[in-house]
């Protein structure tokens, strides 16, 4: 009985230090995700700064050169050089404003990516949490059964392991 005990025993402690071993690169993970979250939102925020900047500029062309038109057709007797020189200037605000509307779609595409990114990285990162709550659980239970030499809490640990294996899982496959 005693040697059975003994043998009990050792696969606690083996059970109790892997556990411990996955709960640390559980919290790794957890970590790198987390913190690939943080960043992408930072770079999210900065990609709609930029976007935000170049609608303002964009429109601020368009209002130029809609006064540019209007100052245009209000003048009576403009000299050719003159009339030359205003639509000369209306063209390059026209094609300064095409060209902001397009690096607006370029920036709002980028962002989009980076929005993805970050809620992957968010649904990645939670589900090692919530993996890391399973196992600490498991170790708690596995401690437990080692003061109080309770074999069925052991047993719960073990199972407590399987909502760990799921939500590790989870994290790498996001299947829920």
């Amino acid at each position: 009985m005693s040697e059975q005990k003994e043998k009990w025993q050792g696969w606690l402690a083996l059970s109790t230090a892997i556990m411990a071993v996955l709960a640390a690169l559980t919290t790794l993970y957890m970590g790198k995700y987390s913190s690939r979250a943080i960043m992408a939102q930072g770079q999210e925020s900065d990609q709609w700064a930029f976007y935000q900047a170049k609608s303002i500029k964009e429109h601020t062309f368009e209002i130029s050169r809609k006064q540019l038109e209007l100052q245009m057709l209000g003048q009576k007797g403009l000299t050719g050089e003159s009339e030359e020189a205003y639509k000369k200037t209306i063209a390059k605000y026209e094609g300064d404003i095409k060209r902001y509307g397009e690096e607006r779609k370029e920036i709002k595409a980028k962002a989009d990516d980076i929005a993805k990114r970050k809620l992957l990285a968010q649904d990645m990162g939670g589900n090692f949490a919530y993996g890391l709550i399973f196992l600490q659980i498991a170790l708690m239970l596995s401690s437990i059964s080692s003061l109080t030499k309770r074999k069925y809490l052991w047993y719960i640990a073990l199972a407590a392991t399987v909502g760990w294996v799921f939500f590790f899982l989870d994290a790498w496959l996001l299947f829920y």
